[in-house]
């Protein structure tokens, strides 16, 4: 069968066959395989739960497809309160017609992905649905993971003097989607940065670094996760914008089609709000690894201009940051 089919999401024989020739052969595992209508997990200590849906277009893109999305971005929301991976659920919406083989691809980037960070998929559904009600698939993620701090980071911890890090260079995914979507030549191999965030977290958990929010740039990017903490706190939160990392390849694509790289969504970057002390021995244990090894300190947070996000030029001049206005890039993520 080379196109899913109307009859695999009726939940007869043919539904049965989808499920245990495909994703239980890339998913299996003993709390999955009960195929019961609930899983059962034993959990202790304080949990972190959150919930995700992804209509990424196009479906694969250079370094990424909206597989290894779906689990990467639950996993890191759940990161962001530093719970450890844990477990997930996946729900398919897919479109009649879809070929078998993308869907096997991005059901085998999901299994590679899960596997990388130590998680298992529990539970899920598939429902397919007729041509032209949804654009070939769509996919909800929910997570569960364990708390390894207390308190859990969050922005009501945010404090003046703190410092401001990102733990790497900015708008990388909203440029490739963007070359792939409008049919780019980039000269350069520019890849998403859609990655795993829990690596970085537990390193610096494990070091002893305070740390007081953490916050994945997603759609908005810096920009408006910066904005929802200014607005949040109630404090300024002062930036320098020759202190943000932007590759050449991506501030080329903004210059030529007039975005911002701020603005753009990320999917394997996170801010980080922490005591100033801490700043040079995190940027020490972020600079070691892989995905993170141009993190960088672009400012602090101040009680002047409460509310607001002050960026420092690079003439010397100030101007605020204000949070993207309308739908820069629809279906991102």
């Amino acid at each position: 069968m080379n196109r899913i089919q109307l009859s695999q999401g009726g939940g007869g024989l043919e539904s049965q066959a989808l499920i245990s020739q495909l994703f239980y052969r890339y998913f299996n595992n003993p709390i999955l395989a009960q195929a019961e209508d609930a899983a059962l997990m034993t959990l202790s200590g304080s949990l972190a739960f959150t919930t995700d849906s992804y209509t990424v277009s196009p479906l694969f893109f250079n370094g990424g497809d909206i597989g290894k999305l779906a689990v990467v971005g639950t996993l890191n929301d759940l990161a962001m309160r530093s719970a450890r991976p844990g477990c997930l659920s996946a729900g398919f919406i897919i479109e009649e017609g879809l070929p078998y083989a993308d869907l096997e691809r991005i059901v085998g980037s999901m299994a590679q992905a899960l596997q990388q960070a130590n998680a298992q998929l529990v539970c899920g559904d598939t429902k397919v649905v007729p041509k032209g009600a949804v654009d070939k698939v769509f996919i909800n993620t929910s997570g569960v993971g364990q708390v390894q701090c207390q308190p859990a980071p969050g922005m009501n911890q945010i404090q003046a003097g703190d410092a401001l890090l990102i733990s790497g260079d900015i708008g990388r995914h909203g440029a490739v989607i963007m070359a792939a979507r409008e049919g780019l030549d980039l000269t350069t191999e520019l890849q998403t940065d859609c990655a795993l965030l829990w690596p970085q977290v537990d390193a610096l958990i494990q070091a002893g670094i305070h740390l007081h929010a953490l916050r994945d740039a997603t759609r908005g990017g810096v920009a408006a996760v910066l904005n929802e903490w200014a607005q949040a706190t109630g404090l300024g939160l002062w930036i320098e914008e020759a202190y943000l990392p932007i590759s050449e390849p991506v501030q080329g694509l903004c210059e030529l089609l007039g975005f911002e790289a701020y603005d753009l969504a990320n999917e394997g970057r996170m801010l980080i709000a922490l005591p100033k002390s801490q700043v040079e021995q995190a940027l020490s244990i972020l600079q070691q690894l892989t995905d993170s090894q141009q993190a960088a300190y672009i400012g602090e947070v101040r009680a002047a201009q409460p509310s607001r996000v002050v960026m420092q030029t690079a003439w010397g001049t100030q101007r605020i940051l204000d949070w993207p206005k309308g739908e820069l890039l629809p279906r991102i993520c």
